[in-house]
């Protein structure tokens, strides 16, 4: 009977990587838009509209999947979206309160359940 032979560390990392990797793919169509344009009178919404494109929207299109996943779906309650925002989670960079003021975080979050109601 032959010996069995250790696993090589080649192997394990390449395996670690791949189940890292696996959480950041995402639906193969990921420009197809979950929801309709947002269309809100409430100027509070379209001030966190800007603020969102500007720190958001590079990873987060829309509230849709891009590089990370969509946020427009998700029914998180307020203060999850907003300890995410402020710690970050996985890849998702911390924001801290010179990059999106409390103000303009509450905005965020008012922007996006504004998002939600459009499914």
């Amino acid at each position: 009977m032959r010996p069995v032979q250790p696993i090589r560390l080649p192997a394990i990392a390449a395996c670690l990587f791949a189940v890292a990797l696996l959480p950041a793919c995402g639906p193969a169509r990921r420009d197809e838009p979950v929801t309709e344009p947002l269309s809100s009178n409430d100027p509070r919404v379209a001030l966190a509209h800007r603020v969102f494109s500007q720190q958001c929207n590079q990873c987060h299109p829309g509230g849709a999947a891009g590089l990370a996943p969509a946020i427009n779906d998700k029914p998180l309650p307020v203060n999850l979206i907003k300890t995410q925002v402020r710690q970050g989670l996985g890849v998702m960079p911390a924001f801290s309160e010179k990059e999106i003021s409390e103000e303009d975080l509450d905005g965020v979050v008012r922007y996006l359940k504004a998002l939600r109601t459009l499914k």
